[in-house]
């Protein structure tokens, strides 16, 4: 077998109001609906599907924990726009500027925390 994309990963959050303001006014995803009171944030060709913290969609993680992941986004805008953006929607920028590897190539990133900690890296590449 050999793996060729990722189509989805899953967040286990606390407060699903909050999260869904949070990716879609700083982020610009959109939260679909996926029946039966479930969401997921859309945006390019992947998602990411939402499990209320105690509430967990099964099969779930071994551990589903709020706050333990620790993701990286693309965006073609500046990292100059993107840290003017985040200032807007009142998010603070936890580190960077800086420099690192991606998936293809070197990237520029910053990194922020969405509202259940989880650590959130914008990157675009350089």
């Amino acid at each position: 077998m050999k793996v060729n994309g990722l189509d989805h990963v899953v967040l286990t959050v606390v407060n699903m109001e909050s999260i869904c303001k949070f990716y879609t006014n700083a982020l610009g995803m959109e939260v679909i609906e996926l029946g039966n009171e479930r969401k997921a944030l859309k945006f390019g060709n992947q998602k990411i599907n939402l499990h209320q913290y105690g509430n967990e969609i099964e099969p779930k993680a071994f551990k589903p924990t709020p706050g333990s992941a620790d993701l990286c986004f693309i965006t073609d805008q500046s990292i100059e726009e993107v840290i003017n953006e985040l200032k807007k929607c009142c998010i603070e920028v936890e580190s960077g500027p800086v420099e690192r590897t991606g998936a293809s190539g070197k990237i520029l990133s910053v990194y922020l925390r969405d509202p259940d900690l989880n650590l959130i890296e914008i990157s675009n590449y350089i």
